[in-house]
C-alpha cells in the first residue's frame, strides 16, 4: 500500500532503500521558505541501523504490513531456538542472537508473537512480564529497611536484577522481559 511521505507516523513499517524500516519518530516541518516535509527517524528491522530521512508530501513510500503468527517456544538446541506454529504445528529455528538478551526469559511452552514479511521472520514479541524464581540473593540485614534500598539477586535463568530487601531466595517474582527489572512478588 502506497502512502504519502507526510503520512508516515511512528510505528509504521515502510520499504525504503531496498530494506524494511520502522518509523521511530516523525516530525512535520513547515519552513518559512520551501515546501513542508516530514522529518522521520527510521530504524532498519533487519540489522538495527538508524537513518534520518526527509519525506515531502509529493513523495510516496510503500507501507508494509507484517503478518503476526502465534508460536510456542519449545527448546534451545545449541545457539538455535525452536518455535512451533500454534495453528499448523510447523517448527521454525531461529538464531538466539535474533532475540538477543531477551532469550534468557524464554521458558518451555511460552507463547510468543512472531512477525513475518514474505515468510521471513522479522521480529519476536515476548510477553511483557514473566514469573521467575530467585536462585540466590543476600539475606536481609537487620535495620536496612530504607524505602528505596534494593539488593542484588540472581534469577533462575541466570539474569541479575535488583529486588527489595524483603524478597528472599526461592521466592517467585514478576519480572519485566524488556530489562529484567523487578515488578512485584508473584501470587
Amino acid at each position: 500500500m502506497k502512502i504519502n511521505g507526510n503520512e508516515i507516523k511512528p510505528g509504521n513499517i515502510i520499504s525504503h532503500q531496498n530494506g524494511l524500516w520502522v518509523a521511530v519518530k516523525a516530525n512535520a516541518v513547515k519552513p518559512g521558505k520551501g515546501g513542508a516535509f516530514n522529518q522521520v527517524e527510521l530504524k532498519n528491522l533487519i540489522d538495527g541501523r538508524k537513518l534520518n530521512e526527509r519525506f515531502r508530501s509529493s513523495e510516496t513510500v510503500e507501507k508494509v504490513r507484517l503478518e503476526q503468527k502465534t508460536h510456542t517456544y519449545l527448546y534451545a538446541e545449541g545457539d538455535m531456538l525452536v518455535f512451533m506454529n500454534s495453528e499448523n504445528y510447523e517448527q521454525i529455528n531461529l538464531q538466539s542472537e535474533f532475540i538477543g538478551e531477551r532469550a534468557a526469559f524464554l521458558t518451555d511452552g511460552m507463547e510468543v508473537q512472531l512477525e513475518f514479511h514474505e515468510d521471513q521472520p522479522i521480529s519476536v514479541s515476548l510477553p511483557d512480564q514473566v514469573v521467575l524464581e530467585i536462585a540466590e540473593t543476600e539475606p536481609v540485614v537487620k535495620g536496612q529497611t530504607a524505602a528505596n534500598s534494593y539488593k542484588p539477586a540472581i534469577l533462575e535463568n541466570g539474569v541479575r536484577t535488583l529486588v527489595p530487601p524483603f524478597v528472599n531466595s526461592g521466592e517467585r517474582i514478576l519480572v519485566l522481559t524488556e530489562d529484567g527489572s523487578y515488578i512485584k512478588r508473584a501470587d
